[in-house]
Formats: structure tokens, sequence, C-alpha cells
């Protein structure tokens, strides 16, 4: 840190033009809008920066041959990378050849020698001297570039927490865990999201209908929203978005994010039809392959997972008999070692070890399929069947506890995610009035109870299993396992509830 410090600080006294290198999902984007904040707020005058951020299709994850011409044609005497890097050592010896200078801010696993860059800020560097960091986002990592500049006295005390708005969108969207340093940005993240005057996100919270701020909005209506862009067009619209200085500007970008949204509904749900129609294997780990849009993959896999409780890899051809793919994980089942085991069957990959990417020759697709599935055998991982057994912090029989001052309570405990988990409440006693299919898709299911009371409750849920869209009020008693939330309509507040799980106790 003290190295990139240095750096930066010769940067500004030269006056010299800096290139910001990002990523294109969440974290990348926020990622990239803070680090060019801070520069500014450390000095850098405007027009000395720029920002790039890969094309997911062209480039792929990390950092692209392209930027070196970029940095060229920038006059970019130095490289400043946000959520990626680490891994990319040519890259940065051509960035060398070139007398261009590059700071690595990244937050994924390093290789045992770190690239010979200026500096490496990555909690995961082997030598790092403390574990309490490791689970800061690439955002994360680049607020803490933010806070030394504050330390040195180049920015101001107390105007670098104006980014944590940004700090806390990457941090829940990339699914980092919510304890220690996390808690402690995600709290006065919240806070500062609540009083946001960046017009992009006010404008892309209205469009998604965004009334209460929570962990749950962010997450499923302004993180998917913002990687859409990344998923169907260019992550450059949700960059421009956090970056717009005025309300029409805003409006027009959260416009395209909002059709290219729409769009990926769309996909996402033919993928995961065709997937269910054919069934999957019923072996360990799904592996899918179709001719599917190549941005939805990741979230095809995800949904496979939730659906069926199994490790899952989505693939899609991408030409020339070669197959692209992303997947997701859970529990102690580690995606990136377990494509090191396969490393002879695939052309690459790696990631997190929960979410990954991969490339595989068609003719080599049988064999990655076995080895991983043999791979997955071989660790005799016990505890993976009951990870997604919900367990209830409490039980209640009057819904009229459930209601508006209990959710205010609640929300002191935001942002909720791993390690933080949100309250799960199991309603016993109840009445199970109806339960009815939603959507376009009918996929989704809303319950209707009753209290010993007789109060009224409602419950939804999106995307089940037809076990849950087979229940019978007059045949089935229930107990459901809930998280509580706010329903704002025409201004009158109540409580709902979202089911995470259904204990079926028995038949009348």
């Amino acid at each position: 840190m003290d190295k990139a410090v240095g750096r930066i600080k010769k940067a500004i006294i030269n006056e010299e033009s800096i290139l910001i290198y990002g990523d294109y999902d969440v974290d990348g984007v926020t990622a990239s809008t803070v680090m060019e904040q801070t520069l500014s707020l450390a000095g850098v005058k405007p027009g000395k920066t720029t920002i790039m951020l890969p094309d997911r299709f062209a480039d792929g994850y990390g950092m692209s041959p392209k930027l070196i011409k970029k940095a060229k044609e920038v006059g970019a005497s130095l490289v400043i990378t946000v959520d990626c890097g680490s891994r990319n050592h040519e890259i940065i010896d051509a960035l060398n050849n070139e007398h261009i200078d590059t700071i690595v801010t990244d937050h994924h696993e390093t290789a045992d020698n770190m690239p010979v860059a200026i500096a490496v800020i990555n909690p995961h560097r082997k030598d790092a001297p403390t574990e309490s960091l490791q689970n800061l986002a690439g955002v994360g990592v680049a607020f803490k570039l933010a806070e030394a500049l504050v330390k040195e006295g180049l920015i101001k005390d107390g105007q670098e927490k104006w980014l944590l708005d940004l700090v806390l969108l990457g941090t829940i969207c990339d699914s980092m865990t919510l304890t220690g340093e996390n808690r402690r940005l995600g709290y006065y993240g919240m806070k500062v999201l609540e009083k946001t005057r960046r017009p992009g996100l006010i404008e892309l919270m209205r469009r998604a209908g965004v009334k209460t701020l929570s962990s749950e909005s962010i997450g499923f209506q302004i993180g998917p929203r913002l990687n859409a862009a990344g998923r169907l067009s260019t992550a450059h619209l949700a960059l421009d978005l956090l970056r717009a200085k005025t309300s029409m500007e805003a409006a027009t970008l959260a416009e395209k994010l909002e059709v290219l949204n729409k769009k990926r509904k769309t996909e996402q749900l033919a993928a995961v039809q065709e997937i269910e129609k054919r069934g999957v294997n019923d072996e360990p780990v799904i592996i899918e392959t179709g001719q599917w849009h190549e941005g939805v993959l990741g979230i095809v896999a995800g949904r496979l997972v939730e659906q069926y409780h199994k490790p899952a890899f989505v693939l899609a051809e991408t030409g020339n008999h070669i197959y692209k793919g992303s997947g997701r994980s859970f529990g102690d089942f580690n995606l990136a070692d377990a494509l090191e085991f396969c490393k002879d069957s695939i052309i690459g990959g790696g990631g997190h070890a929960l979410a990954a990417g991969v490339r595989v020759e068609e003719q080599n697709i049988r064999n990655f399929r076995e080895q991983i599935n043999a791979y997955y055998r071989s660790l005799r991982l016990t505890g993976q069947e009951n990870y997604f057994k919900q367990y209830a912090d409490l039980d209640l029989e009057d819904f009229s506890e459930l209601n508006l001052d209990l959710l205010d309570e609640l929300k002191q405990l935001e942002p909720y995610g791993a390690g933080n988990e949100e309250p799960v409440f199991r309603l016993k006693n109840v009445q199970f009035l109806s339960a009815a299919r939603m959507g376009v898709d009918r996929k989704h299911l809303r319950i209707d109870l009753l209290d010993r009371n007789k109060k009224f409750f409602k419950l939804i849920a999106f995307y089940v299993p037809e076990s849950w869209l087979n229940l019978d009020p007059a045949i089935d008693r229930i107990e459901p396992l809930v998280k509580l939330i706010e329903n704002d309509f025409n201004g009158v507040k109540s409580v709902e509830a979202r089911i995470v799980d259904i204990e079926i106790i028995d038949e009348y």
C-alpha cells in the first residue's frame, strides 16, 4: 500500500495520465468508479484519468492485451487495476516494456509469485500479515487505497465516506461475507446509499421500484440491472450510469438497463426451461451444454444449484467447437480446486471457490464431466446434503408480532448476507387458506395463512420447487419458514414474508 500511495503521489505531482482497468460485473464497475473518484479527491486533474472495462465476450475476465494499446493512446504512464490483475503477469510485463507502471488492486486468489508491478494490493497475498481483510470485494480493496490516501493527507478526512454507497453495492453483489471489515463498510454504506446524490443510482432505484433499501433490494433489484449491461451488452452502460451528472442522462441510461434486464430474464428463463424439459444428469455435478446466450450462463448455473442442490456448470458454444461456461457451487466443493484437477480436459478456467469460468473443447466435454464428478466423489464430502436445509431463529404463532416495529428493529442489523444472515421465522399452528401460482412461467407462489386469532398473513416465493406448487390446503398442514419483507402499496406499508422453506407436518 505504501508503494502504491507513493507512486500515485508522484503521478499527481507530475500530472501524469492514469488508466483505470476494471471488470464487467457490479464489483468491477463500482470499483472503477470508486478509484476514479478517489484519484480526483487526491488531486488528479480532470481529463487525466481514463476507465477501461473488458468485454465479457471478446476479452473475458482479467487484463486484456488491448489495454496496452489503450494506455499508449491516452498517454498513460500508470495503470491501476481494480478487481483483477493478480494473475496477469504477462500483460504487466508487456506494460513494463512500454515503460508504463502498474498498481494492482484485487481480491482474487494470487499465484505463488506476484507480477512485477509497482504494488500488488491484495488481501489474499501469501505474505499478507493478516486474514482480517480477506473477505473484501474488489471495491473494498479500492476503498482501502482511498483510506490510505486520506492517511497520507492527499484526501481530506471524511470525504472518502461518500464512496461507501458504491462499496456496499459491490460487496453485496459479489456475495462477500458480511463480517468484520465488510460489516463496518456495509453498515455505513447503507447509510450513505440512503442519502446518495448520484443521479444514476437515484434513477435506477426509481425504475426498479425500490421503495425500501435493504440487502434484498440491492441483491435482487439494483444489482441485476447493473449486471445486465456486462452480461448482454457493454458494462460501460452501468459505468456511465454511476458517473452520470444529470437526471436526464441518468434516466436515459436507466431505461437502457431496464430493457437489457428484461432481455436477460427472457434468455435465462428459456435456458432453464430447456434444461428442465430434457432433465439433468443424476451425477453429483451438473454439466449442461446448449446454444444459450453467453451472458446468462452463470445465472442459469446458479438457478440449477438452487433447484437441484448440486454444483453446476452451464456451457454454450462460442465457435470453432469451443464451449465457454460458468460454474456455481456451495458448501465445501471448491470450483477453483476442481478445475485445477480437471486441467488436462479443459482449455482453461478459474475463479472463486463458489463461482468459476471454464473453456472446453467440444470433444473433451465428456472427459470434463467424468473428471469433475470423479473429483467430487473422491472428496467424500459430508454435510453437503444439509447445506440447503433452513433453520428457524424463532417460532411464531401470533401474526400480530410481525409488524412494522419489528421490521424497523431488523433493519438495524442490515446489511444482511453471508456471515450476517437475515433472521428466519417459523410460522407454527397456522391455518393454510390457499396456494396460488404466479408469474408468466407460473413458477412463483403465493400462500395465504390465518393464525389462531384469525389474523391474515401473505407469503410469496419465487422460482419454487414443484412440490411447493402442488401443495393443497385441503390436505396439507404446513409450517413455513420465512423472512420478513416490507410491502409499500400506494404509500401504505405492511409486513409480508418471503418463503425460504416449507415444512410439511402431516395431513389433516
